[in-house]
């Protein structure tokens, strides 16, 4: 009796593991990002980001106000842009980059002008607090409360991608989850703000 039992028990066990997943499973279902030639997008390769319909004419670099630091993120046009950078995310055991997952965004030519961090952060811009604007001068990974403005992710959006702001690593309602689009300041800049409408962008191997 006790053996017939204890075999029922297993069977009902076994039957409920084999039909719901595993939590590393569910993880690793999140959809790889692709570059402009159809590879996985991984973290210790430069990128551009660039515009995401063909041609990919200009990319996201950098622009300064009367060269004050820190510099903002700009989307520029086939004149001044796109710089290099790197994307690390807040777990890179895997080596790709994947869909909704928090992730730093650094341009890896540390000469860009300014002496500050080349990580994207968002920041407030002038007087207007509903104004936010991502600049330089983030940190590199440690996250937590501290760092809660330097964390973006990557969705699919369309045919291509998009930028999001929403950490999971550690959220307080700071500022609003929000995709990340254009917003054109006073001297024609093309500044990535905090938007409704997303900026269409892909990945180019640089």
């Amino acid at each position: 009796m006790k053996i017939t039992l204890f075999l029922a028990l297993f069977v009902v066990l076994a039957i409920a593991l084999s039909t719901k997943p595993l939590l590393g499973a569910a993880a690793s279902a999140l959809e790889t990002v692709l570059d402009t030639s159809g590879k996985k997008v991984r973290t210790s390769v430069n990128y551009y980001i660039v515009p995401g319909s063909y041609p990919y004419a200009g990319g996201i670099t950098v622009a300064s106000v009367n060269q004050t630091c820190p510099f903002n993120v700009i989307a520029g046009d086939s004149s001044n842009g796109p710089l290099p950078l790197y994307l690390l995310p807040v777990n890179e055991k895997k080596g790709v980059i994947r869909i909704h997952t928090d992730l730093n965004i650094f341009f890896s030519d540390g000469g860009v002008g300014c002496p500050d961090s080349t990580v994207w952060m968002l920041k407030d811009y002038g007087s207007s607090a509903a104004q936010k604007f991502v600049t330089l001068g983030g940190a590199l990974g440690n996250p937590g409360k501290e760092t809660l403005a330097d964390w973006f992710k990557i969705e699919k959006y369309e045919d291509a991608y998009k930028l999001y702001y929403c950490p999971n690593v550690y959220y307080d309602g700071s500022y609003p989850c929000s995709d990340i689009g254009i917003s054109e300041d006073e001297y024609g800049n093309k500044r990535l703000a905090l938007s409704d409408v997303p900026y269409k962008v892909r990945f180019q191997l640089a």
